[in-house]
């Protein structure tokens, strides 16, 4: 992993999709070419608490639906300082799009706080 550097910020920082490690097996200068490019939005002027509910709300869009991009960005936006009315608020947004966000998105919120207090 020293040799891929954007490939280890990412996990260091809790925002690795596991489904990568098999995408590092079979192609590690790509993918560490796609994270060095998935880094630039993340140097800006955003706190990382705002930079993580608005990837909440990217990944239960109800173009999205993507489960466990909510679940870690969820985690991370906790980790950040977010409160559960903030994130269940960046739920609700997406909602403009389709209900379908809350139903993906409010279980695992639940847990997350959840699993947030009993750490």
């Amino acid at each position: 992993m020293t040799d891929y550097p954007n490939m280890k910020a990412h996990k260091d920082k809790g925002d690795w999709n596991p489904l990568w490690d098999t995408f590092a097996d079979l192609d590690p200068e790509f993918l560490e070419a796609y994270l060095a490019f998935r880094t630039v939005p993340q140097q800006g002027p955003l706190d990382q608490k705002t930079k993580e509910l608005i990837l909440i709300a990217i990944n239960a869009a109800t173009t999205h639906l993507y489960g466990p991009g909510v679940r870690r960005h969820i985690k991370n936006a906790l980790t950040a300082g977010a409160t559960q009315a903030e994130i269940l608020e960046a739920i609700q947004l997406t909602t403009v799009m389709g209900i379908h966000s809350c139903n993906l998105a409010i279980p695992i919120l639940l847990e997350e706080v959840e699993n947030a207090k009993s750490e």
